[in-house]
C-alpha cells in the first residue's frame, strides 16, 4: 500500500501545479479526523484547496462537483464509483469500505482492501498519506487513533497500527472500556452507557457501592482515574463489575484496551474524543469537530457543548426506541423511527441496540428515520456473527435505484420517503426469505 501511497503523492504534486484541489470527507469521527490529518498535510506541503465534509454521496452532488478542480474523497466514495467515471477530472479516494464496482481511468485508490492488507480506517490511511509526504507530520498519529477507535478498530491490531501507536507516543492500559478514563473513577461509571452496568450506571450511589466492593478509596478529595489505577486496584474493580453482569459474553465484550494520547497538551482517552467528534456531526456541527481535532480552542469549548447536548438526545431516543412499536421477525427488528429520532443520531441508536444484552447473537437490527425528503436507514448485526446486513440492504436497494454503504456487521443507506412502505415491505420479504435459506 506504501507504493500506491509513493505514486499517489507524486501524481497529486504534478497534478496541483496546475488544478487547486477540493477535498469531501464523511461526517464521523474516521471521516472528521481523517479531514483533519489531510487539511495539515495539505497545508504543510503549500497546497491550494477546499474543504467539505458531507453525510454522504448522492448522484446530484457528484454531478455538481467542480471539473477544475482534482477531487480527494476520504472515508467515502468507494460505492459512487459509476458516477464518478463520469467526472472530467482527475479523482483520488482514500477509503477503507468495499469497493463493488469497476474502478474508473479516473480514479486512484488506496484502499488496504485492495492489497488485501491490515484492515486501516481512512484517518490511518491518510496518516499514512501523510506521514510519506514529510515527517513533519508525525504529530498527527494522534488524529489516526482517534479514528481507529471511531471505526471500532481498535481489537486487531497489527503491523501498520501499532508503527502508529508509536508515532502517537499512545500509552495502553488494559481494563473495563470504560470512558472518560481520564476522568474521576466514581463520575465515569455513573455516566457509563456503553458498557451499561447494571445498578451502577445512572446511580451517583451505585457508583460509590461499586467502588467500595473494589476497595478503591479516594485520594485526597476525589477518586482515580481509571488509567490511575495500579494493577491490584484495577483488577478488584474488574472482579466487582463482572460480579454485576450476568452475561459472560456482555463481560467480554466490556474489556480491551484503553489508548490514552496527548491532546490540547493533557492525557486524554481516546474513545472519549472519539464520541465527542461523532457527536458533533451528528448535532450537525462538523466544522466544530474539525476545529477541534485541528487545535482550535474555541472549537474545544463549543465541542464539550454540543457534546452533553447529544448525550441528552441520545437518551431520549433509546427512551422512544424502548417505547415504541417494532417490526419483528425471527433474528430481525426493525425499528421505524420517522421524525422522532433525528437522522444524524440513528446509526448511534442502533450501533447501541447491537451491543446490548436485549437482542441474541446474529439479530440483524435495521433502524429507519427521516432526513428531509429521504430516510437515513442504518442496518446492524447484534454480537460478531450473522447473515451480511449490506448484502441484505443491497438485495432491497438497488432495485428501487439505490446504493449502500459501509461492511458486513454495520451498514447505511438513504431512500426516497416515498418508497418507505415498498422498502419496509422487500425488506421483510428479503430477511424471511434469507432466514428459509439458512
Amino acid at each position: 500500500m506504501l507504493n500506491a501511497i509513493k505514486t499517489a503523492i507524486e501524481s497529486l504534486d504534478n497534478l496541483s501545479k496546475e488544478k487547486p484541489i477540493k477535498v469531501i470527507s464523511h461526517y464521523d469521527a474516521d471521516g472528521i479526523t481523517s479531514a483533519a490529518i489531510f487539511s495539515k498535510a495539505l497545508q504543510r506541503w503549500h497546497k491550494h484547496f477546499s474543504m467539505q465534509i458531507v453525510k454522504g454521496l448522492e448522484e446530484d452532488f457528484i454531478k455538481n462537483l467542480p471539473e477544475d478542480h482534482i477531487l480527494i474523497f476520504l472515508d467515502l466514495a468507494s460505492n459512487s464509483l459509476e458516477y464518478l467515471k463520469e467526472k472530467k477530472t482527475k479523482i483520488f479516494i482514500l477509503d477503507h469500505h468495499e469497493i463493488t464496482q469497476n474502478i474508473p481511468e479516473n480514479t486512484t485508490i488506496i484502499n488496504p482492501l485492495l492489497q488485501k492488507r491490515e484492515m486501516i480506517s481512512s484517518a490511518g490511511i491518510c496518516y499514512l498519506f501523510a506521514k510519506t509526504i514529510s515527517r513533519e507530520n508525525l504529530d498527527l498519529a494522534s488524529l489516526a487513533i482517534i479514528g481507529m477507535i471511531g471505526d471500532i478498530l481498535e481489537k486487531n491490531i497489527g503491523k501498520t497500527y501499532n508503527e502508529i501507536l508509536r508515532d502517537a507516543e499512545t500509552l495502553i492500559r488494559k481494563g473495563p472500556l470504560i470512558y472518560p478514563s481520564t476522568r474521576p473513577l466514581d463520575k465515569a461509571l455513573e455516566y457509563s452507557s456503553n458498557p451499561y452496568i447494571p445498578g451502577v450506571t445512572g446511580s451517583y450511589r451505585g457508583a460509590l457501592e461499586l467502588l467500595r466492593d473494589s476497595n478503591i478509596i479516594k485520594t485526597g478529595s476525589t477518586y482515580k482515574a481509571l488509567y490511575e489505577l495500579t494493577e491490584e486496584e484495577m483488577s478488584r474493580l474488574i472482579t466487582a463489575i463482572m460480579l454485576k453482569i450476568h452475561s459472560i459474553q456482555d463481560s467480554e465484550k466490556m474489556l480491551g484496551n484503553i489508548y490514552l494520547i496527548k491532546f490540547f497538551n493533557r492525557m486524554e482517552d481516546a474513545r472519549e474524543l472519539s464520541a465527542l467528534i461523532n457527536a458533533c456531526s451528528r448535532m450537525n456541527h462538523s466544522s466544530v469537530a474539525l476545529g477541534f481535532c485541528l487545535g482550535n480552542k474555541s472549537c474545544k469549548e463549543r465541542a464539550e457543548k454540543i457534546y452533553v447536548e447529544y448525550r441528552q438526545h441520545l437518551v431520549s431516543a433509546l427512551r422512544f426506541v424502548e417505547e415504541s412499536e417494532k417490526i419483528s421477525g425471527e433474528n430481525y427488528t426493525i425499528i421505524n423511527a420517522k421524525d422522532s429520532v433525528k437522522d444524524t443520531i440513528i446509526g448511534t441508536v442502533a450501533s447501541i441496540l447491537s451491543h446490548s444484552p436485549i437482542y441474541k447473537e446474529g439479530t440483524i437490527i435495521i433502524a429507519l428515520a427521516y432526513d428531509q425528503d429521504k430516510i437515513k436507514v442504518s442496518a446492524r448485526i447484534a454480537g460478531k456473527q450473522g447473515r451480511n446486513v449490506r448484502d441484505v440492504l443491497n438485495q432491497v436497494v438497488v432495485p428501487l435505484g439505490g446504493e449502500v454503504g459501509g461492511h458486513p456487521n454495520a451498514a447505511g443507506c438513504l431512500i426516497s420517503k416515498e418508497k418507505e412502505a415498498l422498502f419496509i415491505s422487500e425488506l421483510r420479504k428479503v430477511l424471511d426469505i434469507e432466514l428459509v435459506k439458512i
